[in-house]
């Protein structure tokens, strides 16, 4: 093995052996159990504080009325990075004055289960998240959509890429 495949794949050293690092995060409790914490990538920069995409979807799942939910960064000129929610709802999509109270509900959930620093800034609803025939979301799409930029990537392996356009139009 080549120093520089053993410096990018196992850049982890202790007690005389190299560690491989996947790029998930646990955290093993008091009691002995393994929490599943997500990607180490997966992780926002909001006025200083690590706040993990995995937690804050976790408390919008939790919420009564949330079926799935997908959190991406965008860059925040104060903040560094605000969180932007990308949701699917067990019922249809809320509208007018209905549609502000929920966003506002699932603000004050957020920062209920986890704190007020991981409310979302946005909170985007769809019928569906934007996934691959295999089911994983897109989340690279859905970083441009909060950057309010046009997607000029490869979406021939969206499910459906009419999911898109719900987002999109919506702040």
């Amino acid at each position: 093995m080549t120093s520089v495949t053993k410096d990018t794949y196992f850049p982890l050293k202790g007690k005389g052996k190299n560690y491989y690092v996947v790029g998930d995060s646990a955290h093993k409790d008091k009691d002995g159990y393994f929490w599943i914490l997500g990607r180490i990538d997966d992780v926002l920069n909001v006025s200083g504080h690590r706040l993990g995409t995995m937690e804050i979807e976790s408390a919008l799942v939790s919420h009564p009325l949330v079926a799935e939910a997908a959190i991406v960064g965008r860059p925040h000129d104060i903040k560094g990075e605000a969180v932007s929610a990308f949701v699917v709802l067990n019922v249809d999509i809320p509208e007018g004055s209905e549609r502000e109270a929920l966003i506002l509900e699932l603000r004050n959930w957020v920062a209920k289960e986890i704190g007020p620093i991981a409310k979302p800034d946005e909170i985007r609803f769809g019928t569906n998240l934007p996934k691959t025939r295999s089911g994983k979301i897109m989340r690279r799409l859905l970083k441009t959509i909060a950057k309010g930029e046009e997607i000029t990537q490869d979406t021939s392996t969206l499910e459906d890429p009419s999911i898109l356009e719900q987002f999109k139009h919506q702040k």
